[in-house]
């Protein structure tokens, strides 16, 4: 299986997988000068890449761990996703947890792009739904 990338700029990198074992192709910042993340801030940060993700799949962005565990630095929407018919530019939105600034430079890793399998179930409204032990109990009704 492929998913095509097309770099919409000459500086884009394409995304990759870091090892043989990555779940997740590294994303590049493609910025034409430096980001700073202020504490507490965001930014949107372009790749410069489109995609096609394979039909029946979604592209997920996720946070790159080193950034969230070193430097705070996560995604703004917990995961981005890219549907399979999305034809334009991929950008990640950013945001700074710590209590120091953060600059993004060109040709930084910033995210990463796990590719998994979508599958979509036809909706029913229904009057009732079934009864289960747990029931509507949430936010911590099973446990600590």
């Amino acid at each position: 299986m492929f998913f095509q990338i097309k770099k919409l700029r000459e500086t884009a990198i394409a995304p990759n997988y870091g090892t043989a074992g990555a779940a997740g192709a590294d994303l590049y910042a493609c910025i034409d000068g430096d980001v700073t993340l202020l504490p507490m801030g965001n930014a949107l940060v372009p790749t410069g890449i489109a995609v096609r993700v394979p039909d029946g799949y979604a592209g997920m962005i996720y946070a790159r761990s080193g950034l969230g565990i070193k430097h705070g630095i996560t995604l703004r929407n917990c995961v981005g996703v890219v549907d399979s018919d999305y034809r334009g530019e991929v950008c990640v939105g950013l945001v700074n947890l710590s209590d120091r600034e953060y600059v993004i430079k060109n040709g930084d890793r910033i995210a990463q792009m796990v590719i998994t399998p979508v599958q979509h179930c036809d909706i029913v409204e229904v009057e009732e739904l079934d009864e289960t032990e747990r029931g509507s109990g949430g936010f911590g009704s099973t446990g600590k």
